[in-house]
C-alpha cells in the first residue's frame, strides 16, 4: 500500500464511493448521509485541502484523508485532518498508514500541530489509533453526535503537538 495526492478529476468517483459508505451508517461522520454527490467538492476537494488516498499495489484506493488549516489566519499553523477507510478493507492497516502520512506531511508543511474538532466517542477504535499516535483527548462536548443508532452521545476534541516529535 502507499498514499498519493488524490487527483480529483481520476479519483472523484472511488473517493465518493468511500465517502457515501461511511457516512451512510450514520455513526462516525457528521455529515448528512443523504449528502449528494456534488457536494464530496466542498467536503474533500476544496482548494484549500490537500486530498491524498491510500492504494493498493494494483491501484485501487483503499482510503483517503484530508488535510486543511484548523482555522484560518491566526490559527491556520494547526492542522485538521479527516480520514475513510472502504469498509471492504478496514483492519487492513490502512487507517495506520493514512495517519502515518498525515503526521508526517503536517510537519513537512509546516504545522505544529494537528487537532480533529469532533471525534465521536462510541468510535472507539478510531479513537484507540489516535491516542496510539500520541493524539490527546483535550476536550469533551457532551451529547454532541446524534449518533443513528445510539442518540446523543458525547465527541472528543483530540490534539497532538508536532513540534516535539
Amino acid at each position: 500500500m502507499t498514499v498519493r495526492k488524490a487527483d480529483e478529476k481520476l479519483d472523484y468517483e472511488k473517493v465518493w464511493d468511500i465517502f457515501l459508505s461511511v457516512i451512510q451508517t450514520g455513526d462516525t461522520y457528521v455529515f448528512d448521509p443523504n449528502t449528494p454527490k456534488e457536494a464530496l467538492h466542498k467536503h474533500w476537494f476544496a482548494e484549500y485541502m490537500d486530498t491524498f488516498v491510500a492504494v493498493d499495489e494494483m491501484g485501487q484506493i483503499l482510503g483517503t484523508y484530508i488535510m486543511k488549516p484548523n482555522q484560518i489566519d491566526l490559527g491556520n499553523h494547526i492542522a485538521n485532518c479527516s480520514y475513510m477507510v472502504s469498509p471492504n478493507f478496514q483492519g487492513r492497516g490502512v487507517g495506520k498508514l493514512l495517519c502515518e502520512h498525515s503526521l508526517k506531511f503536517a510537519k513537512d508543511k509546516g504545522y505544529i500541530g494537528i487537532q480533529f474538532n469532533i471525534v465521536i466517542s462510541t468510535n472507539t477504535n478510531a479513537v484507540k489509533l489516535w491516542q496510539k499516535y500520541g493524539f490527546e483527548i483535550i476536550g469533551v462536548t457532551p451529547k454532541g453526535f446524534r449518533h443513528k443508532a445510539l442518540g446523543l452521545v458525547d465527541t472528543y476534541i483530540m490534539f497532538k503537538s508536532l513540534e516535539t516529535d
